[in-house]
């Protein structure tokens, strides 16, 4: 949010989002609404939390942005993006990721795996989250059932 834009940002601290009955194994906030500097600055005057307890929302100051931007969204977390892949896709990246072993850390195929990543139109980090999250439910999916066949067939004979 930060970067080298030139754009200033203001922060400003919402409501308390701390867990008072944790103890206890459940959840309650105090309710408290915004955070009220005192005269440290680090306490809250309205619920005595500390401000790092207050939801942290940063907005645009200048004459073309809007009064505040709340990126943290009504529930207070912002909705991460989940990629979709079409079936060609899905395909694609299985066959490929089972030629060069589940694996990008091959130094000698950096080229053939971008050039791969660009012909099925996503980002090598996506490629890569894609494969951590199936390694293990697709080349152990077909390995044991090329097991269990060769298993069924030795017990029948």
């Amino acid at each position: 949010m930060e970067g080298g834009s030139g754009e200033k940002w203001k922060t400003v601290y919402r409501e308390c989002l701390r867990n008072h009955a944790a103890s206890l194994g459940s959840y309650a906030t105090d309710g408290c609404g915004e955070f009220t500097v005192d005269s440290g600055g680090l306490q809250c005057v309205a619920c005595g939390c500390h401000r790092n307890f207050h939801r942290k929302v940063k907005y645009p100051v200048g004459p073309e942005s809007p009064e505040a931007m709340d990126y943290g969204g009504e529930g207070g977390s912002k909705k991460r993006f989940r990629s979709k892949f079409s079936t060609d896709q899905k395909e694609k990246m299985l066959a490929f990721a089972e030629k060069i072993g589940w694996k990008l850390q091959r130094k000698d195929l950096d080229d053939e795996i971008e050039r791969f990543c660009r012909s099925i139109g996503v980002s090598r980090q996506v490629f890569k989250v894609w494969m951590h999250n199936h390694k293990n439910s697709s080349s152990s999916s077909s390995a044991s059932a090329s097991a269990s066949t060769g298993n069924i067939s030795s017990l029948t004979h």
